[in-house]
Parts: C-alpha cells; structure tokens; sequence
C-alpha cells in the first residue's frame, strides 16, 4: 500500500488547479501528508504597452499576499487539521514545479489541466504535460468537471 507523506499541488488559481486542490487535500488528509501549494510567478510575462517581455520580482509586502491568497484556496475548516506549506517562487512553470518536487521530495504532484488542444496546446504548450513526462514522480492530473466534489 502507498503511504504518501508530502504531496505537491501548483495553483495558478484557475478552476481546473481549484479541482486538483480538492484532490490534493483529500490525499492529504487521508495519509496525513504534509502539503505543499505552489503559485509560479511566470518570468515570461509579456507587457503589452511595452511590447517586451518583463521580469519584475513581486516586493515583500506582494509575496506575502500570495502566500496568503494560496493559505485561503485551503477551507478554513480543515486549515489547521492538516500541515500546509504556502511557496510562491518566479520561473517558468513546469521547471519550477519539478525543481520544489525534487527540492522538497514531494511523493506526488496532484495538478490541473486545462485540457488545451490543437492551436492553443500548440502555442501555449501544456505545463502538466510536461511535468508528468520530467517529473520523478507520480502526477495525478484533474481536469475540470461538471460534478461536484465535496471537501472532506
């Protein structure tokens, strides 16, 4: 039987990262692991009334805020009955979730798809996508659904 004890999950706070935190937490709660909320600050961030690409690391004061908005993705009813550790790091997405997995020697990555194909998978590329093929090890990927899944 798996016992996991640290379990990463990245939240770029869209829906489908809201769905694989539910699956995180459960995990989490289940076999009492520790877990880890990511937000990447991507460095390739693109401002368009420049037309250049910016790499301005968040101040302090910003950083702490996103510490916080990640703390409150978590119910505050089962907040304090589980270990979360709130990260919040600037790179390029997948390199940085597989760098805090090894870093951090997390059991499992539990992340959100956006499901992308076609045109938008092809010029975007998928981040989940290429975590499940680097990372060192299993990654549960959720895709947004339609039915409701309850927070235990």
């Amino acid at each position: 039987m798996i016992s996991l004890k640290k379990i990463l999950c990245p939240i770029d706070h869209s829906d489908c990262s809201k769905e694989a935190l539910k699956y995180a937490v459960t995990f989490a709660m289940k076999d009492e692991a520790k877990l880890y909320l990511l937000h990447v600050i991507d460095i390739r961030s693109f401002d368009e009334s420049l037309d250049t690409m910016t790499r301005q690391m968040p101040d302090d004061e910003t950083m702490k805020q996103l510490k916080t908005k990640l703390f409150e993705c978590v119910p505050e009813e089962i907040r304090n009955d589980m270990q979360v550790e709130a990260l919040v790091v600037q790179g390029i997405p997948f390199a940085e979730i597989i760098s805090i997995a090894k870093k951090n020697k997390v059991d499992m990555i539990v992340m959100g798809t956006h499901g992308r194909t076609g045109l938008a998978h092809i010029m975007i590329g998928s981040v989940s996508e290429k975590v499940v093929r680097k990372a060192h090890c299993p990654v549960l990927t959720v895709r947004q659904s339609d039915h409701k899944f309850v927070m235990p």
